[in-house]
């Protein structure tokens, strides 16, 4: 059975989704605000991009030089009964994790069969999970099967950033939409709105109808939707 996905954002009130600059007052509350948000869902796994995951990390590099020998390409789990999972979609391995553990969740890392036989066994060392989404491009359908099939995942997260978030609702994964806007507006260029794909891979618009609509403490305002019917 497919789990129940909700695509969870902050977003300015002209649509951008990056936070880098926003420097109000406000936003120490809000980052507690969209947490607390979040938890309401009662998720058992929460999924991030590579650029979100990196700063999650801390960390810059991995050792090089662990694999002696090729390393299979078959799904490593190193904790099936987690009480949560932070899932890294990661093409290529390149977020380098110091622990298997992200934000008090169990890290599961979402890779190609491209990837280095030195990142998984780093991963390995380090009792990271790792699973195979495809052979050089991930396959998000794939992804959620495998979270359900194999880690028993129900309810599922989404995130960010802008290109996960934008990818999981383009591939008709979403179930759920809810994005908090906050009394900013950002215009400038180069950040990105709330939801990007690549360049002409966007098939039709989302139709989605509004469910609920809270007003929250310091002029933010929280909106869920549904996929309409």
């Amino acid at each position: 059975m497919k789990p129940y996905i909700i695509c969870h954002m902050m977003s300015s009130l002209d649509g951008h989704a990056l936070t880098d600059g926003w420097a109000r007052p406000f936003m120490k509350d809000a980052n507690t605000l969209y947490e607390k948000l979040a938890e309401r869902f009662a998720f058992d796994a929460w999924i991030c991009g590579r650029v979100t995951m990196q700063e999650i990390s801390h960390g810059d590099t991995y050792p090089k030089g662990l694999a002696r020998s090729p390393i299979p390409r078959t799904h490593y789990f190193a904790d099936r009964d987690a009480a949560k999972y932070a899932v890294s979609i990661d093409p290529h391995g390149k977020v380098a994790w110091k622990s298997n553990q992200a934000l008090d969740s169990h890290v599961v890392e979402v890779v190609t069969e491209a990837v280095s036989d030195d990142y998984l066994a780093y991963l390995q060392s380090i009792k990271v999970s790792y699973i195979f989404a495809g052979e050089r491009e991930i396959d998000l359908q794939r992804v959620v099967d495998i979270l359900a099939k194999e880690l028993g995942a129900q309810r599922l997260i989404v995130e960010g950033g802008p290109h996960v978030s934008g990818a999981f609702v383009n591939a008709g994964l979403v179930d759920e939409v809810s994005v908090i806007i906050l009394p900013l507006i950002d215009g400038r260029g180069e950040h990105p709105a709330s939801f990007e794909v690549a360049p002409k891979a966007w098939t039709q618009p989302a139709y989605l109808t509004l469910t609920a609509a809270d007003v929250q403490e310091g002029g933010a305002v929280w909106l869920r939707y549904k996929q309409a019917s």
